[in-house]
């Protein structure tokens, strides 16, 4: 088989499940995984022989996707922050809005002219995208991440040694922790937040496939994390120490209430999408942020 006859046979057997551009980009995705081509080989190269081996990943490939499994899984790898993360279906798949959040922090950091030697806690670590990214760019800060999952923390830990940074790695159960034992100066979370009732929501691909465990929490108490992991931020926090949040947007409020009953001087704010999805808590804060702009 051709590879253009490949393509060909690839968009048929998916147009009907998924919009046209997106089956483009599974196949040029899976063309550079497997064939180590991006598009600008295939347009030189569309004659080219496909053996045996490749065509059964190909149509391996075709089966998983029809199931709407999630092409990051199937590639086994996905971007987050400029850099590469093996994904499987231990841990979530990053998302551009959890980008974001990193992106706060560090913009935080430097227009707080903070001492870079920091000590910072991702919790609930999953594939390590939020840690190991703020370790990629905060070369001297000393980094923790604490997941529940061991499965987790083996992905997470092979995402720490081939982007080359040092994490220090926990497991633990965040909601059995009566405090942490450590100090830092910055504490970041992207718990579980999505509530039984939104599971409408969802697509397939993410309903079907990413774990359970790290996305849902009972619709009778679904700000648990965020209150159990306040009570310990209050007590780790140094002085002057910050507190950050992936949230729900439509318990924006209800969360930021939590910080602020807890003590902290809080700041929502908006993703790309025009969502709620931030919240960062300041402890005893003497240094003013700059108020972001909607």
């Amino acid at each position: 088989m051709l590879l253009s006859q490949l393509k060909i046979k690839f968009l048929n057997l998916l147009k009907e499940e998924y919009p046209v551009q997106e089956v483009n980009s599974f196949f040029n995705l899976l063309t550079e995984c497997y064939l180590g081509m991006n598009r600008l080989d295939f347009a030189l190269k569309p004659g080219k022989e496909i053996s045996s081996e490749e065509k059964e990943k190909f149509e391996s490939a075709i089966y998983r996707l029809s199931q709407h499994e999630p092409i990051q899984y199937i590639i086994g790898e996905t971007e987050f922050f400029g850099l590469k993360f093996k994904v499987d279906k231990n841990v979530l798949i990053p998302r551009p809005e959890t980008e974001e959040l990193v992106q706060w922090i560090l913009n935080d950091i430097k227009e707080s002219r903070t001492p870079s030697k920091l000590r910072i806690l991702d919790i609930g670590t999953g594939s390590g995208c939020i840690a190991i990214s703020l370790a990629k760019n905060l070369p001297n800060a000393e980094i923790f991440a604490l997941d529940i999952s061991e499965k987790a923390l083996k992905t997470a830990r092979e995402n720490a040694d081939s982007n080359k940074v040092k994490v220090n790695f926990i497991q633990a159960d965040i909601l059995n922790m009566e405090a942490l034992t450590e100090k830092f100066d910055l504490i970041v979370s992207n718990p579980p937040y999505v509530r039984e009732m939104e599971k409408a929501e969802m697509h397939r691909n993410v309903l079907e496939n990413e774990p359970d465990l790290a996305l849902y929490v009972k619709d009778t108490d679904p700000l648990i994390f965020y209150r159990k992991i306040a009570k310990l931020a209050e007590e780790s926090l140094i002085k002057d120490g910050s507190l950050y949040f992936e949230i729900n947007q439509y318990l924006a409020n209800e969360t930021k209430e939590i910080l602020k009953n807890t003590g902290f001087k809080t700041e929502l704010k908006k993703d790309i999408f025009g969502n709620y999805r931030m919240l960062r808590g300041s402890k005893n804060q003497t240094i003013e942020f700059k108020k972001d702009k909607f």
